[in-house]
This record gives C-alpha cells, sequence and structure tokens, in this order.
C-alpha cells in the first residue's frame, strides 16, 4: 500500500497521480506490484530487473495490459537510465501494454535508483496459476458429469430487461380541474425571450 500511496502523493519531474493508477487497474483484473532497488553501474537497469521478479509478484508480470511504473533516484538519475528501465518493463509486458511511468528526484536517495511497477490486465491464463485441486469431488461439477466452466460470459436473454408497452395510469388530481389540451398551450410552447 506505501508504495501506492507514494505513487500518488510524491511529486516528481514526471508525475503519476491517481487518475494513472486507476487508469491501469480499474477493470483490469488482478494486479500484481513490485519493488526493486539498486545501487552502483547499471542501477536503474538492475532495479527494473528487480521489481519485475520481486518476490511480492506471485506471477510473471508478462502479458500485462496496464503497467504503472514510477522511477526514483537522486539527481543524478540520467534519461538513459531511466529508457533503459522502461524498455526492459516494455519487453516484460505485454505488446499492446499501455505503460505509464513516472519519475521522481529525492537527493535522499543518494546514488540509489528505486523502481515501483503495478500490473494489471492479464488474460485468463496469464497469472500462470494453476488451480488447487482438493479431495472429494469438485464444486465445479454437477451430478450428470458436466463441468462448468469458469469465466464464460453468456448473452443475457431475459425478456426482463426488453422495453415494455407504454400503459395508461390514472392520476388522481385530488378534487382540481385539469385543463387538457387548448390554445392557452401556445405559450408553454415558445421559450420566454422569443415571446413578445
Amino acid at each position: 500500500m506505501q508504495g501506492i500511496t507514494d505513487l500518488i502523493t510524491t511529486p516528481g519531474l514526471i508525475n503519476v497521480d491517481f487518475a494513472d493508477v486507476k487508469g491501469v487497474m480499474s477493470n483490469a483484473g488482478s494486479a500484481l506490484m513490485g519493488i526493486g532497488s539498486a545501487r552502483g553501474e547499471g542501477r536503474a537497469l538492475k532495479a527494473a530487473e528487480i521489481a519485475i521478479n520481486s518476490p511480492l509478484l506471485e506471477a510473471s508480470m508478462e502479458g500485462a495490459q496496464g503497467v504503472l511504473m514510477s522511477i526514483a533516484g537522486g539527481s543524478d538519475l540520467g534519461l538513459f537510465e531511466i529508457n533503459e528501465a522502461a524498455s526492459l518493463v516494455q519487453e516484460a509486458a505485454h505488446q499492446d501494454a499501455n505503460i505509464i511511468f513516472g519519475t521522481v528526484i529525492d537527493d535522499s536517495l543518494g546514488d540509489e535508483v528505486r523502481i515501483t511497477v503495478i500490473a494489471a490486465g492479464f488474460a485468463a491464463t496469464g497469472l500462470g496459476r494453476k488451480p488447487i485441486i482438493g479431495s472429494g469431488e469438485s464444486s465445479n461439477s454437477s451430478h450428470t458429469g458436466q463441468t462448468i466452466a469458469p469465466g464464460k460470459h453468456g448473452k443475457v436473454t431475459s425478456t426482463l430487461f426488453e422495453p415494455a408497452d407504454a400503459v395508461s395510469v390514472p392520476v388522481p388530481t385530488n378534487g382540481a380541474t385539469v385543463s387538457v389540451g387548448g390554445d392557452d398551450d401556445d405559450d408553454v410552447d415558445v421559450p420566454p425571450f422569443m415571446r413578445r
């Protein structure tokens, strides 16, 4: 949670805000987050590798449709390093992925580069997880031996959502006289600025 909060609240050279987080994560299903940091030569590339292969990522981020990446480093952080790290993350994601990155200059990090990656929008099999098969009868099978495939979407064919025919409903007037029709409606049909 701290990583997402820092992404949103910390001002940077290239800001990542709540709209970016929402854009990547909304309606995207599962999301994975990885954080990596490194020092020395090739620090941005090493930090990106650590973030992609982070133990927080229970599976590979390969095939992610949306990726949010934040690179934080000292004032000596160069554009070449940022480009290297972004290219590595781009290779790991889906070829048509929406990749949003931000850069924060934080001199308190010294020569350390810290990269936070949030990946979302995986295909149904994109996470590489296998279902756990328990003992006994599966809850996804019926008595006829047919299996129910999770994640299948069908068309709603219910007439519940079809428009109904117009129905005339009497409206109580509580003894008041209501005139319907007549020539007095002409003033109502003309906007006030046009009446003269």
